[in-house]
């Protein structure tokens, strides 16, 4: 079984500036796991554990999609709630397309016994995971997120990749299985 997912990786400068984006969560009290920024991407769909058998049916069926290649704005700190953030991310703007493209991979992979996800898509980059929380952190981050606009504007989207992901203690190590150009 590998652990598999689908992505838009970001370029060196996107990755420079969101690292200095992570500076401030350093300090923030309870206890960050802040995402190494060799790692930071947009997840398009999670597909879990899945047997490698199955890898060369996927990468066919990403194959076919067609889409235009398009431009996205990354910038900000945001959470998943405001009042008891799980997760820190940066915003990804781009009118949509990103959520246009996830759709269409989610519509080649069902057939393939991938569910569909049930949620709305919404683009962002995972910056850190609240391992503990502190009743300060809502605060400090709404204190950040007003002050940190910083981030990279007209990154380009010209193919996504399906990435394997190996967990390990030293945290999970990522490969490229396969790049679709857009």
């Amino acid at each position: 079984m590998v652990r598999l997912f689908i992505a838009i990786d970001i370029t060196d400068s996107c990755r420079d500036a969101l690292s200095s984006l992570q500076n401030p969560l350093i300090g923030m009290k309870g206890r960050l796991a802040i995402v190494d920024p060799s790692l930071l991407h947009i997840t398009l769909k999670f597909l879990g554990e899945v047997p490698g058998d199955r890898i060369t049916s996927i990468i066919s069926a990403l194959k076919t999609i067609r889409s235009p290649s398009y431009e996205v704005d990354i910038r900000g700190i945001a959470s998943n709630n405001p009042r008891r953030p799980r997760v820190i991310w940066t915003e990804v703007r781009d009118g949509g397309r990103s959520a246009q493209l996830a759709g269409m991979i989610e519509s080649v992979l069902e057939p393939l016994g991938f569910p569909s996800e049930t949620r709305p898509f919404r683009p962002h980059i995972t910056l850190a995971r609240v391992k503990e929380f502190h009743p300060d952190l809502p605060g400090q981050l709404r204190e950040i997120s007003s002050s940190e606009s910083s981030g990279c504007a007209s990154m380009p989207v010209s193919s996504f990749l399906l990435k394997k992901s190996t967990l390990t203690p030293r945290g999970p190590v990522y490969e490229t299985l396969a790049e679709v150009t857009l």
